[in-house]
């Protein structure tokens, strides 16, 4: 029995990538399907995250970050356990925005502390950036609610992305890199993603799965 891929949905905050990971896990190409999203707020280091993603709760930059991490491999047992079995994953978010958003912040940690805590997951298969310019975005509703929408971050976080696909594309086992027009109509987006996957399910279904930032597998 073939694996299930892991496709991951990257992008600044407000690009469409929940709308798009909404409509790729009701595709047929994905079925059967689980859809994911991080950070998860519905465990207690989620809930942390989340005052402290609404400004109700201050962290230091290590700190959170060993928190996003912490609430990403509290999902590692499940995530592999889908792939194992034969399930597909669309994932919002991930370690890669993880490592984005507090390498970005000014005098933030090092990219490589930043990536270290991740290194070992489920690497996904593929990442589709969902590339959308910064003054688009912030036309979208909802940019502002949270902790890191605001024009300087998100601008640091697009170039921080940019280094980790850089790095990426250096390596024999990494991820494919997909960037995809999000300024376009939300159905022309949809039908980019599912031809991207299409391809990606033919070339990962049968490979092992693989450990992030790692030359490991499972």
């Amino acid at each position: 029995m073939s694996r299930g891929v892991f496709i991951l949905l990257e992008g600044v905050d407000r690009c469409g990538k929940t709308t798009q990971v909404g409509l790729l896990s009701e595709s047929s190409v994905m079925a059967p399907c689980e859809k994911m999203n991080f950070p998860d707020r519905t465990t207690e280091i989620g809930k942390t995250i989340n005052s402290y993603l609404k400004s109700s709760l201050d962290l230091s930059d290590e700190s959170v970050h060993l928190l996003f991490s912490s609430n990403r491999w509290e999902r590692q047992p499940h995530i592999l356990e889908c792939l194992q079995g034969g399930k597909n994953i669309v994932c919002d978010r991930y370690a890669y925005s993880g490592v984005a958003f507090t390498n970005s912040k000014v005098d933030g940690p090092a990219l490589d502390w930043c990536k270290a805590c991740d290194v070992g997951l489920p690497r996904p298969d593929a990442i589709l950036f969902l590339d959308v310019s910064q003054s688009v975005a912030e036309t979208r509703g909802g940019f502002g609610d949270e902790r890191y929408e605001n024009t300087t971050h998100q601008t640091a976080v697009r170039k921080v992305f940019e280094t980790l696909k850089t790095e990426d594309q250096a390596m024999d086992n990494a991820p494919e890199w997909h960037m995809v027009d999000a300024g376009r109509s939300i159905e022309e987006v949809k039908k980019d993603i599912e031809e991207i996957v299409k391809g990606v399910k033919e070339r990962k279904q049968d490979t092992p799965i693989g450990k992030l930032w790692s030359e490991g597998n499972y």
